[in-house]
């Protein structure tokens, strides 16, 4: 894959086929029907991304995981940020209006409550426990601004890239309230909310995208493990953001990205206390990736097709 990034920022079927006996006189005919047999490979932990403390927005402290010089993109997932804070003076300015073209972006509330709107007039609010997924496509212009004085703001924004022949399709706008998302009580362990996606035999509200995301949050209470099944050829990474846990066997902190290899498993259980952690995967889209600012495109001069349109006021029709 060819990346351009000018910003600081299974099922296998067995090959014995069908067996016929040879009948004799004393052996009746015995077919062999074959058996579709699912192949369950573990991932391992091939990365490991610590959060990078900066700035965006109006003045919003986050910690910066994928679109950092660490990882600068983890294809098709483009960026990945922690906010967390009960410093309003850390949050209170939010992120006022701007633009973006080509990609999708996606916001979960842990905690507090965020308003969005954008500039094709949808409007919502994202209280704790609910997200939204936003694709701007051809282009529009947003805001979302914390709707608290006090208190903690915590939540995960990402960025999931769009092919080609998606960057300029029509915006599309998704409100997705705690009780629109698919609840999975997992006993002892804990609790599941599966965004996107299907886990736990649960599917989450996010359909028909185009690179076919999971997305799921875990409160995991206990050491019972959880075996999670993804398709092997899509790109994997767990964030833990509180207590700790043992992935694909091996330890994995707070404020830890792992990403993880090819595979259709994932064993995980929480370690020693209660663990939270965001589980994302999703088709990469192996194409370039030209990616500045608020836009992110195939090639420079779309790059710049993005800007001229966003200073002459044509991104948003």
């Amino acid at each position: 894959m060819q990346s351009r990034d000018t910003s600081r920022r299974g099922f296998f079927l067995t090959t014995a086929g069908l067996a016929l006996a040879c009948a004799g006189t004393k052996t009746p005919a015995s077919p062999h029907v074959p058996i579709l047999v699912k192949s369950l490979v573990n991932r391992r932990i091939e990365q490991r991304i610590f959060g990078m403390d900066t700035v965006d927005g109006a003045g919003v402290s986050l910690k910066r995981i994928i679109g950092q010089p660490a990882l600068r993109h983890l294809d098709p997932f483009i960026l990945f940020d922690r906010f967390h804070s009960d410093d309003p003076a850390a949050y209170i300015k939010g992120f006022p209006d701007h633009p973006h073209r080509g990609f999708e972006t996606v916001t979960v509330m842990l905690e507090g409550a965020m308003q969005h709107r954008d500039s094709r007039g949808n409007s919502g609010l994202i209280r704790g426990g609910g997200a939204q997924w936003m694709t701007a496509g051809r282009g529009l212009i947003h805001s979302e601004m914390p709707q608290q004085e006090q208190g903690l703001l915590s939540g995960f924004q990402l960025w999931v890239n769009l092919p080609a022949r998606e960057k300029l399709r029509a915006p599309e706008y998704q409100d997705l309230q705690r009780d629109a998302l698919t609840q999975r009580d997992l006993g002892s362990a804990g609790h599941a909310t599966v965004i996107a996606g299907r886990l736990f035999d649960a599917t989450g509200p996010v359909l028909a995208r185009v690179t076919k995301p999971t997305l799921c949050t875990l409160e995991l209470e206990d050491e019972t493990e959880q075996i999670l099944e993804l398709p092997n050829d899509h790109v994997a990474w767990v964030y833990v953001h509180a207590g700790q846990v043992e992935l694909c066997g091996e330890r994995v902190v707070a404020n830890t990205l792992a990403v993880l290899g090819q595979g259709t498993t994932i064993r995980v259980r929480a370690r020693e206390q209660r663990a939270g952690l965001l589980l994302a995967a999703a088709k990469p889209l192996h194409e370039p990736i030209a990616h500045r600012g608020p836009f992110v495109m195939n090639t420079d001069a779309e790059l710049m097709q993005a800007f001229d349109d966003y200073r002459s006021g044509r991104l948003a029709l």
